[in-house]
C-alpha cells in the first residue's frame, strides 16, 4: 500500500533532535509513565516479578524426561528407582525457568514520518511507555529501530533507571528508508538469540511483508504483538483538506500521480484504507497474534492501559 503526499506541499522542517526529545520525553511524559506504572502494578498485583517464562531442560525442580546416562553426567541425577527395577542407567531431566526478554521494534521507514512525523513520534512514546513498565517490573527490555535500509538495536537492559538509555536510543536512532517488514522482522529474529515477547510498532504499509514478517517471528518462537499506528488523516482523508486536481507523490520512491480528489474518490480511499487495516487485523487474529489499532489522536497512555487490560502485556 503506497502512501502519498501532495507534490506542491512544503516539506515540513524536522525539529532539532534536542527539542524533539524534550517534547517527547520531558517531565510531563515522565509523570505519565509513573502513573502508568502505578496502574499497571495494581492490575498485575500478586504476579511474580519477571513472570513471563520460557521452559528449557536444565537444573530446575520440575521433572521433564529421561535420557541415557553418558560418562561425565552428574550421578546425583541418576534415576536409582529405574536402575533397581529395570537395570537401566537413565538420567532425570528437569525443567528450568528462565526470564523471557521483551523486544520493542519501531518502524522508522519514510511512511512513518509523514504528516510532520506524527506517527513516528507516537510510536516512540508508546515504545518508551512499554519499556518503562517492563523495566520497572524487572523484565529485560531491548529496542530496535528498523526499515529496509536501517537497523539499529539497543541490547536488553534491566532496571527502571535504564529508561534514560531508552530515551537516548529512540531520540538518536537514524530514520528513513522504504517499508519492508519481511526483511526488517527477519533481521530482528536473526539477531535475537533468545526469543521472547516482541512488540512491533508500525503502520504496516506493506501488507504481504507484514504477514510474512510476523509469521517469521512466530516460527522463531517469538511471541509477536502488532501495534498498527494510524494517523486519522490517512484513515479519513477528508480531514486533510485536499480537494480538486493534485499531484501525489509516493513518499517511499514511487512515481508522481495526477488525481482528482472528489468526495467520491476520498470515500473510496477511506474504504480501501479500512479494508487494509481489517485484513491485517484478521490475519493477526487467525495466527493468534495480538493486534492493537493505535490512532495518533488517542493519548498514548490510554492506548497502553487498554493494551494491558485487553491483552495482558508485560505481565
Amino acid at each position: 500500500m503506497a502512501l502519498w503526499k501532495r507534490s506542491d506541499s512544503p516539506k515540513p522542517e524536522r525539529p532539532a533532535p534536542a527539542a524533539e526529545a524534550d517534547d517527547l520525553f520531558g517531565e510531563a511524559f515522565l509523570a505519565k509513565l509513573e502513573l502508568l506504572q502505578v496502574i499497571a502494578r495494581r492490575l498485575f498485583r500478586g504476579k511474580q516479578r519477571a513472570e513471563r517464562k520460557t521452559r528449557k531442560v536444565g537444573s530446575g525442580l520440575e521433572f521433564a524426561d529421561h535420557r541415557e546416562y553418558s560418562p561425565g553426567d552428574d550421578i546425583r541425577n541418576l534415576d536409582w528407582g529405574v536402575l533397581m527395577r529395570l537395570e537401566q542407567t537413565l538420567v532425570r531431566l528437569y525443567e528450568e525457568d528462565e526470564d523471557l526478554p521483551i523486544r520493542i521494534a519501531v518502524d522508522i521507514s519514510d511512511s512513518m514520518s509523514t504528516s510532520g512525523g506524527s506517527k513516528l513520534r507516537y510510536a516512540q512514546q508508546v515504545a518508551a511507555a512499554l519499556a518503562y513498565v517492563g523495566l520497572a517490573n524487572l523484565d529485560r527490555v531491548g529496542l530496535t529501530c528498523m526499515s529496509r535500509k536501517l537497523h539499529t538495536t539497543l541490547p536488553a537492559v534491566r532496571g527502571k533507571g535504564r529508561i534514560f538509555r531508552v530515551f537516548d536510543f529512540l531520540r538518536t536512532a537514524p530514520r528513513g528508508g522504504p517499508t519492508d517488514m519481511r526483511a526488517a522482522c527477519g533481521r530482528l529474529a536473526a539477531e535475537s538469540t533468545q526469543p521472547g515477547l516482541t512488540v512491533v510498532l508500525s503502520d504496516f504499509y506493506d501488507l504481504q511483508g507484514a504477514f510474512d514478517g510476523l509469521n517469521l517471528l512466530r516460527f522463531r518462537k517469538h511471541e509477536p504483538v502488532a501495534i498498527q499506528v494510524i494517523d486519522p488523516r490517512e484513515a479519513h482523508p477528508e480531514l486533510s483538506g485536499l480537494r480538486g486536481d493534485v499531484t501525489l507523490v509516493d513518499v517511499e520512491g514511487g512515481d508522481p500521480r495526477e488525481v482528482t480528489l472528489s468526495p467520491a474518490a476520498l470515500r473510496a480511499y477511506a474504504e480501501a484504507h479500512e479494508k487494509f487495516c481489517q485484513a491485517l487485523a484478521a490475519s493477526c487474529r487467525s495466527r493468534g497474534i495480538p493486534y492493537f489499532r493505535a490512532e495518533t489522536d488517542v493519548p498514548f497512555d490510554e492506548l497502553v492501559l487498554r493494551m494491558f487490560r485487553v491483552g495482558g502485556l508485560l505481565r
